[in-house]
């Protein structure tokens, strides 16, 4: 009986060896455990937020007709430049028929009082010239000659004031009924000029069109859009989850889609203090101006982009953000460097930017050491630098 459990001691004792034995055998067949390193490299880092919106001139100038009527004819297309006085449109009055006849009797009545006015002051002067040779022959008192001068001279400037009225009444006529009149220059004109030069944008209408003049009431018909085209500005919307990391003054960067490998250059001029609410989410206008764009024509609308330069490091020492690792009590960022083979010690860093690829850093590692990543590698053991 003895003899059957220590057989059976002896067995286990074998077989526990046995399986120790492959055990071992088995984790000396596996590859060792070994990791990559890279090393630190001279980046430029840029942290930015990009804005969507189009390419505009800085100031569209407008042109209205300073009077109502029919277009008769336009001599500009849109694209043409135009100079400042350049003709843009010829206007034809299409006159108001109760305007021109109160216009009309307007005339009749002033000459009317003309008529009367000149009458009285062929009779004052009459009246002037005998009491004047009565007062110098010492007949009449300094007084009396007094106030029949004053007559006299009340009734001369009646007269002119009666043809001033009439004159005027004239003026208005052919201004009702031919949108003109001579004497007033460019008041009021049938030919519309370009006030700015500039390329022609857009012209709205077409010779038949009819058009209003700009009022009190009604902000008139435009003839054309004019633009310096060399004065062009970033005109887009940025979210509110954005808005507060940027200020005026900053550098843009704006690409438009239309113009490939083109890169312009611009400012930060303006940021609404207003937002505006656009599919639930709250949006701020910003308007940037575009630097000197060199000979490349943009064309008035074009959809771009702008690229807000938040904060930027050029040629610094950076490292992928991927290699840093945070101490899981004081959060503060380290990397582990290459000391020996396999052997990694670590150090602690101070970091500057980072762009979700790089970081920079300020201190803590040099760019002749080699960085552990993470991600093990099976085999033999690699070395990787940048």
């Amino acid at each position: 009986m003895k003899r059957t459990k220590t057989l059976i001691a002896l067995l286990l004792i074998v077989t526990l060896f046995v399986v120790a034995l492959y055990y071992l055998w088995q984790k000396n067949q596996e590859d060792p455990v070994t990791y990559t390193t890279e090393m630190p490299s001279e980046e430029t880092i840029v942290v930015k937020t990009v804005a969507t919106g189009s390419i505009v001139p800085k100031e569209e100038i407008l042109i209205k007709p300073n009077i109502s009527g029919v277009v008769e004819e336009v001599f500009i297309e849109a694209g043409e430049y135009v100079k400042q006085g350049d003709l843009i449109a010829q206007i034809r009055v299409i006159p108001n028929v109760s305007n021109l006849t109160s216009a009309k009797n307007n005339i009749a009545s002033n000459r009317t009082a003309l008529q009367t006015a000149e009458i009285n002051y062929k009779t004052q002067k009459a009246i002037f010239d005998r009491q004047k040779e009565l007062f110098e022959k010492d007949v009449i008192a300094a007084n009396e000659f007094d106030q029949v001068n004053n007559t006299y001279l009340q009734a001369k400037q009646q007269v002119e004031q009666a043809r001033i009225n009439v004159t005027q009444s004239r003026q208005n006529y052919d201004i009702i009924k031919t949108g003109t009149t001579s004497g007033l220059g460019n008041i009021a004109q049938t030919q519309v000029r370009a006030t700015v030069a500039g390329m022609v944008l857009d012209v709205p209408v077409k010779a038949g069109n009819q058009v209003i003049e700009a009022n009190n009431f009604n902000e008139g018909t435009s003839i054309a859009s004019l633009a310096d085209v060399t004065k062009m500005i970033f005109e887009g919307k940025v979210d509110e989850s954005e808005v507060g990391k940027i200020k005026e003054g900053l550098p843009l960067e704006i690409t438009v889609g239309a113009i490939e490998g083109k890169t312009f250059d611009a400012v930060l001029d303006y940021i609404a203090p207003k937002g505006v609410e656009e599919n639930g989410a709250i949006q701020f206008e910003i308007k940037g101006t575009v630097k000197k764009m060199d000979s490349t024509f943009i064309r008035v609308g074009l959809s771009a982009n702008a690229s807000i330069i938040l904060e930027k490091a050029e040629k610094v020492l950076a490292i992928k953000e991927a290699l840093v690792q945070y101490d899981e009590e004081t959060k503060k960022p380290y990397v582990e460097v290459q000391v020996g083979d396999q052997k990694f010690e670590r150090k602690d860093l101070e970091l500057g930017i980072g762009d979700g690829i790089f970081v920079e850093v300020k201190n803590g590692i040099n760019k002749e050491d080699k960085i552990k990543v993470w991600n093990p590698v099976q085999g033999v053991q690699q070395f990787t630098g940048r």
